[in-house]
């Protein structure tokens, strides 16, 4: 097995002052190893993870990371930074910079021992050593484990007394802890679930931080870390006798009925890492206020809850920004209610292509049906299309709800959606039904009751008490004014002609492809999505602008490589094919890898290109009844030969200045030794997939 790391892999004196520059320069050395094989693919690739969320943590250590195919072994290089380097660590620069790299199929034993090396960054007098190390083999021998008897003492009495402390630890479930200071009594019992995208360095961090603090706070905390190396699932019986738990992830959590029924503190991973007596006393408040809302499906992890600056808190309640746990609720109704607008929006679309739009004044076909007619046929997809759209609201609502509170709000959520249709309030009466069906089973939720009441308040009392609330709010107070803004606002979109069209076009193009996934991309599509809820001929236009906006970033990315190949490396061209297709699907995401290696040049270019289409579908009048579907729907679209021009125009418009950016670097990209080449720490943008 080759070592990790050797001497020719660390640097104690990293000149570099950004991130890119300081993964370039340990990059370079793992590519003089033999260890990567593509320099500039695996930048892309280290910067595409760092989009997701920053590797900077406290304590002055950052630790970029990824899996990529450009990786020949599992390998560490080292790097110890005099100025300082901004990796997002709340607490400043980081001086202790580790580059990980791991291939796309790394065996368990290389990663279990990387896994290691991510606990050990959590022993102070480890990172004090490293700091104190002035020879490049002895810090490397120092990392592999292998202590260095020169850079050793001090460090022996510490680990006499860590061998003494009540600790036990069993393979890939870490951190169970024993209880200091507590004598015939029974610990507080805490199981926690951490996790991260790449699960190298976060998800083992998070799991020793959380140990080491329930050790210090007398509670028994039990982890599973759900990482690269696998995971070993928690004693059922260890999960039963916990009174909370804990979730410190930023991807899904694996099998998570286990916890059902349990107090949960639901953050993200680096909370875990950063403030763990926090978390374990939020755990200890729940469970003394007897909330059990430990959900099937927490909160939507990913890089979108990991704010610029931010601590990895996540969603849910610990999340400092409203913003960020608004857009959350109200992406969990939309992603609910999009596979209704789909099917309802194609069946209808259907049946004006066979019948024409009069169909949909057609008689019930349960009353008249004709099998040899085609009329007969378009009236049956119409109805069927029309059945799937009248439960739009009432999902959307209650899955916001949902989002909230689980499966407790689902009730009021749905109740409070169908009354948003009674009294004509539409997609926006659904939007406020489902947070307000959410917040006030969260209020009920906070209210302390007796034990033996927890069993039936989720299946009973919550849903009575909240449907109740919810309906009078939608009936009485809010439900007419809302109306009223949803008439205007159909009014406003129906009314929309000549600039006013054209300038919505741009910023809903601006929006689609700033971001390719991410926050302001979600904010457009779920604009344009509502509006198919109650369908105008104003709001089938913004869809048909949002998804023609949105196909633009790839389908340019495609034709730049195509038509300009020395600009990108050998993984960008690959990219490139595979953008053709996901560009012609609607998947916006298909231009991200090339945003992430190159921002300055690439997100200003799709934004114009998306400007472009955006103004043009809306200037020609294109209409779109389908939320997804991309060029596979087009003979569905109002003005499809039109519709299509808009497209090739933005991407024509998105190539030329990228390919006019790139040009302009005045290198081939095999060859460029500035860092900003795959994206400089001022350009930083959050991407999302």
């Amino acid at each position: 097995m080759s070592e990790l790391i050797t001497a020719e892999l660390v640097d104690l004196d990293l000149s570099a002052t950004t991130k890119d520059a300081a993964a370039r320069s340990l990059a370079e050395r793992m590519a003089a190893a033999h260890r990567v094989t593509d320099l500039d693919g695996f930048l892309a690739d280290v910067a595409a993870r760092e989009a997701q969320m920053p590797t900077g943590l406290d304590g002055g250590i950052g630790i970029p990371h990824c899996r990529s195919e450009h990786v020949s072994a599992p390998t560490l290089a080292f790097g110890r930074s005099g100025a300082g380097i901004d990796f997002g660590a709340a607490d400043g620069p980081a001086d202790l910079v580790f580059l990980i790299a791991a291939p796309a199929g790394a065996d368990d034993d290389h990663l279990t021992i990387l896994s290691g090396l991510a606990r050990r960054l959590m022993d102070p007098e480890f990172t004090a050593a490293l700091r104190a190390g002035t020879d490049p083999r002895a810090v490397a021998a120092l990392i592999r484990g292998e202590e260095p008897t020169e850079e050793s003492q001090g460090r022996e009495q510490a680990q006499e007394q860590a061998a003494t402390a009540p600790e036990t630890e069993a393979t890939g479930v870490t951190g169970v802890t024993g209880v200091t200071g507590v004598t015939g009594s029974v610990p507080f019992r805490i199981v926690a679930v951490t996790s991260c995208p790449t699960g190298i360095a976060h998800t083992y961090m998070a799991a020793e931080s959380l140990a080491a603090a329930g050790r210090a706070e007398g509670v028994e905390v039990t982890v599973e870390t759900q990482g690269s190396a696998g995971f070993e699932k928690l004693d059922p019986a260890v999960v039963a006798a916990a009174d909370a738990v804990i979730w410190a992830h930023d991807v899904e959590v694996r099998e998570k009925a286990r916890f059902r029924g349990k107090p949960l503190v639901d953050v993200g991973v680096k909370a875990g890492i950063n403030r763990p007596a926090e978390l374990i006393a939020e755990a200890r408040r729940k469970a003394e206020r007897g909330e059990i809302a430990a959900p099937e499906t927490g909160r939507a992890a990913g890089p979108g809850n990991e704010g610029p600056g931010g601590d990895g808190n996540g969603s849910g309640e610990d999340h400092a920004h409203f913003g960020v746990r608004l857009r959350t609720y109200l992406m969990s109704g939309v992603s609910y209610m999009v596979p209704f607008v789909a099917a309802g929006g194609l069946l209808i679309a259907l049946s004006f292509a066979i019948g024409g739009y009069e169909i949909a004044d057609a008689k019930s076909v349960a009353d008249h049906f004709v099998w040899g007619e085609a009329d007969s046929w378009a009236a049956l997809l119409n109805q069927i299309g029309s059945a799937a759209f009248g439960f739009l609201v009432p999902v959307l609502a209650g899955y916001i709800a949902y989002g909230m509170a689980d499966r407790p709000a689902l009730v009021p959520g749905f109740v409070g959606g169908a009354i948003a249709l009674t009294v004509n309030a539409g997609f926006l009466g659904g939007l406020v039904a489902g947070l307000l069906a959410g917040a006030v089973v969260m209020a009920i939720q906070r209210v302390p009751v007796h034990p033996t009441l927890r069993g039936i308040m989720p299946v009973l009392v919550i849903p009575l008490i909240a449907s109740a609330v919810v309906g009078f709010l939608m009936f009485i107070v809010v439900g007419k004014p809302i109306a009223s803004l949803q008439n205007a606002l159909t009014d406003w979109l129906n009314g929309l002609s000549g600039s006013n069209a054209v300038i919505l076009g741009v910023v809903l193009g601006l929006m689609m492809c700033f971001d390719m996934g991410g926050p302001l991309n979600k904010v457009a599509y779920a604009f344009a999505v509502g509006g198919l809820a109650d369908p105008t001929p104003g709001s089938l236009k913004v869809m048909a602008a949002v998804m023609a906006a949105g196909m633009v970033p790839p389908l340019a990315m495609a034709l730049a490589t195509t038509v300009r190949r020395r600009l990108f490396t050998k993984t960008e061209r690959e990219n490139g094919r595979a953008a053709w297709v996901l560009g012609a699907s609607f998947i916006t995401e298909g231009a991200i890898p090339f945003a992430a290696a190159d921002p300055l040049r690439v997100i200003p270019s799709v934004m114009a290109g998306g400007a472009v289409t955006g103004a043009l579908s809306m200037a020609f009048g294109a209409a779109l009844r389908a939320p997804h579907g991309g060029v596979f729907v087009v003979p569905l679209i109002g003005e499809p030969f039109l519709y299509l021009l808009a497209i090739a125009a933005g991407t024509l418009v998105a190539t030329a200045l990228v390919v006019l950016l790139k040009g302009a670097r005045g290198t081939a990209p095999a060859a460029a030794g500035d860092p900003g080449a795959a994206g400089s720490d001022d350009s930083r943008v959050t991407v999302a997939a």
